[in-house]
């Protein structure tokens, strides 16, 4: 089973993080999967990476296209690209990851909004239903600009 990783964000937008951990996912190799619960999400996202510095720019796609078994990073609603070769999803704005997912992927990531609320219990009960499952996990917070591990799933 894959390995998950929650990124509660407190100092960085998620328009800031996103593209720092799909870097590090692509430096791995990693073909990506982002789902978000909305297109309209999707849609400020997709726009954040196009626009983004010159000097990071992410190629990627919108789940629906012709080219989506090509694209390197595919954003994607539930249901949306099912993709089974992407070794990593990276979770955003609440959607749901099934254990099933996670023992397919290299790394599963979820990055939640720190300052607010719902998100927060919504990260809690996804930590208590993957690592139930047996899914390792490791809880990462933003301490003066760093990203420090704060714990692991036994």
């Amino acid at each position: 089973m894959g390995q998950t990783y929650f990124y509660h964000l407190t100092e960085s937008p998620l328009s800031q993080t996103l593209p720092m951990l799909i870097g590090k996912a692509r430096g791995a190799g990693w073909r990506v999967i982002v789902r978000g619960p909305s297109a309209d999400l999707l849609d400020d996202l997709d726009k954040s990476l196009w626009l983004g510095a010159q000097d990071s720019f992410l190629p990627h796609g919108r789940a629906g296209g012709a080219h989506d078994a090509l694209q390197p990073v595919l954003l994607c609603a539930p249901g949306e690209a099912a993709d089974e070769e992407a070794e990593c999803l990276m979770i955003v704005g609440g959607a749901d990851v099934a254990p099933d997912e996670v023992a397919k992927r290299e790394r599963v990531c979820i990055l939640f909004d720190g300052f607010d609320g719902a998100a927060l219990e919504h990260a809690r009960g996804q930590w208590k239903t993957l690592t139930k499952a047996g899914a390792v996990a490791q809880y990462w917070a933003q301490e003066d600009g760093r990203w420090t591990k704060k714990a692991e799933s036994g």
